[in-house]
């Protein structure tokens, strides 16, 4: 199983890139959490971050569902991203399918002005 989650995160990782302009969000999802970071590939740095145990949000999200936290936690991620005058990024889904709580996150973004 874990070969087979490594060799899909390889194949959608090689067809990205993300810049300073167009910075890669990376997902990440465990089973109670999910994180997010704002990449630019070219020096390798992290711009802008969120996930459902920040600060931000924290007594938030109890008694939500987990599809929903990851909504939350995608309109912090697009108002971090607009503080610092970011329009425009690259989703990676990395090794998980576009489906249930990576979808509801990446659908928050476009919906808070990012265009993905």
């Amino acid at each position: 199983m874990k070969k087979v989650r490594a060799r899909r995160a390889r194949k959608v990782r090689s067809k990205i890139f993300g810049t300073g302009e167009r910075p890669r969000l990376s997902v990440f999802r465990s089973i109670r959490f999910i994180y997010v970071q704002a990449i630019d590939d070219a020096s390798g740095t992290t711009i802008a971050e969120a996930s459902s145990i920040s600060k931000d949000l924290k007594g938030t999200l109890e008694g939500l569902k987990k599809a929903d936290a990851a909504k939350e936690v995608g309109k912090l991620l697009a108002k971090r991203l607009a503080e610092k005058k970011i329009s425009e990024a690259v989703f990676d889904r990395g090794r998980f399918l576009y489906h249930g709580r990576v979808k509801s996150l990446a659908e928050a973004v476009r919906e808070s002005g990012i265009k993905l």
